[in-house]
């Protein structure tokens, strides 16, 4: 029998994440996922990248997982956002000592994850397993896994990712509708240099985003594309050459960046929103998509995850210090309540602005600019906003500002 302060299915970026924080803090835990992640380490398994905020990046450094990345991502020193090509728009500027977050692409998050998670010494990771049966008792937890062992805790963690069978298991409902929008996601080569600047151009079709990325070894610039596009219109654009996607990306940034070349194969995905009526029931918390998912249109769908992590390791380790046993439902609903207001603003503020500026028409757009160009004066406003896009407003959990819990 394995056993540990926590079970948490699922192997993932938040998974991982909060498996280590609570290693940082002497708890234990037991992973379980049914991947083998050999095959997850190259960029052919999935070419996609995240923006990590500052917050975030603080609690990958305090918990050890930052000194692994594979090589150093990309800082993000101002965030530009425009309604298409118009002039004016917002500006979001870092503050001196710290970027607004950086750019990751996933395979390294995934590998410096892995190589904290192998080194920690309260954690056992269950590779290619999977669960057969899950028991939610009054003692405590036991999973039986589909190749006969059985493991043990008192607390579930489940970190499934959006379709997460045990959270559909438990009868939790979610509010869940899909935008008539695909992304497309890949990276390209650009002539002239992005200066560490992210751009966000709305468009009635779909936002169009550029996020800086590490140089090539070649010295050639690189940004990685995040486009929403029509459902309908995906099977179109993923027809294309890289010579005539090319030129169409370049045609949608007005040519700012010099000429582009794709460096990357395309991949796209269905868009959608879903936000868990709870997050805790019985012995077992939610985190991570398995709690809820977002539109990209701010890019905060991973760091949304990672407070998750941070705010439940905070809880449970707060619990273990008063001798309080990480299932308590005491700790369950102080983890709920604390997580309740954070998601669903991030989730409803995302959704709003991908409805505002899906809007078609000169009037929506010119409506849309004048407001932009109000919160670029209005500095409380802008720094609120700015805050967000830090991941620094809110009730932040100890490791998201730098802190050891």
């Amino acid at each position: 029998m394995i056993s540990g302060d926590c079970i948490i299915l699922g192997g993932g970026l938040v998974g991982l994440t909060l498996a280590s924080a609570l290693d940082a803090s002497g708890m234990t835990s037991v992973v379980i996922d049914p991947a083998d992640p050999d095959l997850r380490k190259d960029a052919a398994f999935d070419g996609r990248t995240s923006a990590i905020s500052s917050s975030s990046m603080r609690l990958l450094r305090t918990i050890g997982v930052a000194e692994h990345f594979p090589e150093a991502g990309s800082p993000i020193r101002e965030i530009r956002a425009s309604d298409g090509l118009a002039p004016g728009g917002l500006t979001f500027e870092a503050e001196p000592d710290e970027p607004l977050g950086w750019m990751h692409e996933n395979r390294h998050l995934r590998a410096a994850l892995r190589t904290r998670a192998e080194a920690g010494t309260g954690i056992t990771l269950l590779w290619q397993s999977s669960a057969a049966t899950i028991d939610r008792g009054e003692f405590g937890v036991t999973v039986a896994l589909s190749d006969g062992r059985e493991v043990r805790a008192p607390l579930l963690i489940v970190a499934e990712g959006r379709n997460s069978p045990t959270r559909d298991a438990a009868g939790i409902r979610l509010a869940r509708w899909r935008y008539d929008h695909n992304a497309i996601v890949s990276t390209l080569a650009h002539e002239r240099p992005h200066d560490d600047v992210a751009y966000e151009i709305f468009f009635p079709d779909g936002p169009f985003a550029l996020l800086p990325m590490t140089d090539m070894a070649d010295g050639s610039h690189r940004s990685a594309l995040v486009w929403s596009i029509s459902g309908a219109d995906a099977p179109g654009w993923l027809s294309l050459s890289d010579e005539d996607f090319a030129s169409e990306v370049k045609a949608a940034m007005g040519g700012f960046l010099g000429n582009i070349r794709m460096t990357a194969p395309r991949s796209t995905y269905p868009l959608g929103f879903h936000h868990a009526a709870r997050i805790t029931d019985h012995r077992m918390a939610l985190v991570g998509d398995a709690a809820h998912g977002i539109h990209p249109i701010a890019g905060q769908g991973l760091n949304l995850g990672l407070r998750d992590a941070a705010a439940l390791a905070e809880v449970l380790v707060d619990g273990a210090r008063l001798g309080l046993e990480p299932g308590n439902a005491q700790l369950l609903d102080r983890y709920q309540k604390w997580r309740a207001l954070d998601t669903l603003s991030v989730a409803l503020s995302t959704d709003s602005l991908a409805r505002i500026y899906g809007v078609p028409g000169k009037a929506a757009s010119a409506v849309r600019r004048f407001g932009m160009a109000l919160i670029d004066r209005m500095e409380p406003i802008k720094e609120r906003l700015n805050a967000e896009a830090r991941g620094t407003s809110g009730d932040l959990p100890l490791l998201l500002r730098g802190l050891p819990i």
